[in-house]
Order: structure tokens, then sequence, then C-alpha cells
């Protein structure tokens, strides 16, 4: 992702159209598009200030907290799939899906391995 224009840029493009340009002669003397001059002066109206908003950012995990824990315990009593706990979690109101179960589970170090000889009869 590129950075935001420089606060010095953003000022000498308002200063310009304070001063009686256009803003397309402003975007054309700065190499920059006029929309950009536009959305500088409207941020300049809305909170007196030309200072980039922030870039990029971190969405909070939705099992996390007291999910997490219910769904730790929960992966520790009985055996479970990827699938299962999805539709517990959403019959509790949690909007997930399956790979981010996966996640949560792969990041825990929590899984469940069937056995199979267990499921056999003994062959003697």
């Amino acid at each position: 992702m590129t950075r935001p224009y420089s606060e010095d840029l953003r000022e000498r493009a308002v200063l310009r159209y304070e001063a009686g340009e256009t803003t397309r002669s402003i975007a054309a003397a700065l190499r920059i598009s006029p929309s950009c001059v536009s959305k500088w002066l409207k941020l300049r109206r809305e909170t007196g200030s030309l200072t980039p908003g922030q870039v990029g950012g971190h969405k909070k995990r939705t099992l996390s907290g007291e999910t997490a824990d219910w769904l730790r315990e929960r992966c520790r009593s009985v055996p479970f799939t990827t699938r299962g706990l999805a539709a517990e979690l959403a019959a509790r109101g949690v909007k997930t899906d399956r790979r981010a179960v996966w996640i949560f589970l792969h990041a825990e170090g929590l899984s469940f391995k069937k056995n199979r000889i267990a499921g056999r009869a003994n062959p003697s």
C-alpha cells in the first residue's frame, strides 16, 4: 500500500485554493489528481486538519475472549469437527465459518484425531 501524501503538499494545495485557483489547475501544478484536492478541502472543512487518516489496521478476531474460552473448553471435553463447532457457535449467536474455527484450533494446538484401530473388533 502506498503512503499518504505529505501534510506539506496538502497545505500548499489548500493555500492555492484559498488564493483563488481552481482544483484542476492546482492538481495539474502539483501533479496530483483533482479528486485529491477536493477531498483535502472537504477534510479541512470537516475536521479543521489535513492530517491523513489511518492506513490499514487490525480487525479483532471473532473467536476471542469469552467465545475463545468456551471453544477451548468445548474442544477438550468431547470429540468435535470444525463444521460441528461452527454450527454450535452459530447457535450461540457467533457469526463465523469453518475456516475461522480451523485457524483458531490450529493456533491453539487443539485437534481431534479419530483412532481407527479403537473402533475395530479384536482380530484374534
